[in-house]
Parts: structure tokens; sequence; C-alpha cells
């Protein structure tokens, strides 16, 4: 026969033993919460925002003349995938409204895995042909318009310049321009930026380079005299857990993929993309376009 002290200790086990699986469920359900709001929120809120990213540009060699230009970037639109007119006119307004000088697009306009339609590319040509710029617009390949027939017609459709290892010099009132330098897709296309070092360009003091894949910058910053990089593709990892390497990069920003880097004394700056690419989920990584204040 057990003795009290056996009885009561049996029984403080188990209301303990009751008491440990009841805050395991209670963990459990609380664990299971949180994902499934962070799933909510990644699949159905997260994509749909859309933030300005500002950054002040102070080089010396930036002319009298582009004293304040404004600068705008977008990257990465994906079309097709979890966004089409309506999420494509919130970004034009958005750029519209921040009044830019300059605007570049630095490629990926439509999801490969998207089956364009003639109504889309009007739909397309018709929004970005509303983009407002003073002093142009540009754009470069990404590995996902190299082989989209339809993207340089829709670039030059609605009034972007398609920079392909060329460049175009843009002048602000007075006779000191600046120069932009578009390079073809490093994954799918052949880039090259010996143009760069021609003697047609080689006085202009402040010069830009637009790109899609980041890792391509090792290619030809030690060898060329750049002002400022801007890239897109990486998304800045699109999916992101606090402290941590997100949890995938794609080939070509395996090295470089963050929001900026001072490389040699070059501003290199990422878009994180105003679309997603492979699934419509975004984590901690909000859609947004950078916005680029040049100051001397």
């Amino acid at each position: 026969m057990k003795s009290r002290y056996e009885i009561n200790e049996n029984k403080r086990k188990k209301e303990k033993s009751i008491k440990k699986k009841s805050f395991l469920k209670k963990l459990l359900f609380i664990l299971i919460g949180i994902l499934l709001i962070l799933g909510i929120w990644g699949k159905f809120i997260e994509p749909n925002l859309l933030t300005v990213k500002e950054y002040n540009i102070k080089n010396d060699n930036i002319p009298n003349s582009f004293n304040g230009v404004k600068i705008i970037q977008f990257s990465d639109l994906h079309y097709g995938i979890g966004n089409g007119e309506k999420k494509l006119t919130n970004i034009v307004n958005k750029i519209n409204n921040l009044n830019p000088d300059i605007v570049v697009f630095t490629g990926d306009l439509i999801d490969k895995n998207y089956e364009i339609s003639d109504n889309d590319l009007k739909t397309i040509t018709k929004l970005l042909s509303k983009i407002e710029s003073k002093l142009g617009k540009y754009a470069c390949f990404g590995n996902h318009d190299s082989k989209n027939e339809s993207f340089e017609n829709i670039m030059y459709d609605s009034g972007f310049k398609l920079l392909k290892n060329n460049f175009d010099t843009i002048y602000n009132k007075v006779n000191t321009p600046i120069v932009i330098y578009g390079l073809d897709d490093s994954l799918e296309g052949n880039p090259s930026i010996s143009a760069l070092g021609g003697k047609e360009i080689n006085d202009i003091p402040y010069k830009i380079v637009i790109m899609h894949e980041p890792d391509y910058i090792d290619e030809f910053i030690d060898n060329y005299d750049v002002n400022l990089v801007l890239a897109g593709h990486s998304h800045n990892g699109q999916v992101k857990l606090p402290g941590i390497r997100p949890i995938y990069l794609p080939k070509g920003a395996k090295t470089y993929y963050g929001n900026s880097y001072n490389i040699n004394e070059t501003m290199f700056y990422i878009s994180n993309g105003v679309g997603n690419s492979i699934i419509d989920f975004r984590l901690f990584n909000t859609p947004s376009i950078n916005l680029f204040r040049l100051a001397n």
C-alpha cells in the first residue's frame, strides 16, 4: 500500500505533466497563429505595398546644373506574377508624384513564365508612357527581358531609351552633361562596358551605369571610372528574416544583394524591386522604388 507521500508525489507529477502538455499545446497554437499571420501578410498584404527609399548622392563631379536633380529607379516588375494593371498604375502614379528629372528601369519587366496577351502589351505600354521625366527615361535588359520579343517594343513605344552596351549624354540647360551607360544582361546577354572608356565620354565628369545583375559589377569596377551604379535582380532577398542572410538569392546576386555598397568610392545601389519572382510572396522586404537626389 502506497504511503500518503507517494500518493501526493504521483499526483504532483501528474499535475506537472498536464501543465507541461497544456503549455506546449498553447505554444504550438501561438506558433501556428504567428505563421498564419505571417503567411497572410506575406501573400496578400506586403506584396501590394509600395515604399520609397530616398538617398542623397553627393559628389564633387556632379555638374552645378545637376545639383538637386532627382533620379527615380524602379526594377523587377515581373508583370503577370501577382500583379497587373492595378499595381502598375499605382507604381506610375507614385513615380509621377515624386516629380522626377530622370527615370531608370533596371530590368525584368514581364515575368518569363507569364504568357503575355495583346491586351497586356497595350496596357503596359500605355501606363509606362504616362511616366513623366524632364530629362529622359532609360532602361536596360534583365534576364527575363532578353528573350522576350515584346520588351524592346514596349520600352521604345512608351518613351524609354533602351541602353544595351551603349550610353546617352544628358544635358540640363547648360553644356556640361552627365553620362548614363546601360549594360546588356549578364546572364542571358553579352554585356560590355568598353565604350565607357572611349574618348567621346572620357572627359564627362559624372558617369552612371545601369544594369540588372549586381554581381557583374566586379567585372568592371576596378578598370573604369564610374560614380554611380544602379542594379536590380536580387529583390534584396524577397523573403528576409531579421538578422540572417536572405533565404533565397538568384544567380547573379550572390555577393551583392543588399540596398547599397561603396566600392572603390563608387556608390552602388540595388533596388529590391516592385514585383515578385517565382512566388508571389514577400516578407520583411516591402516592394519599393529608389529616389536619388544629386548634389555637389
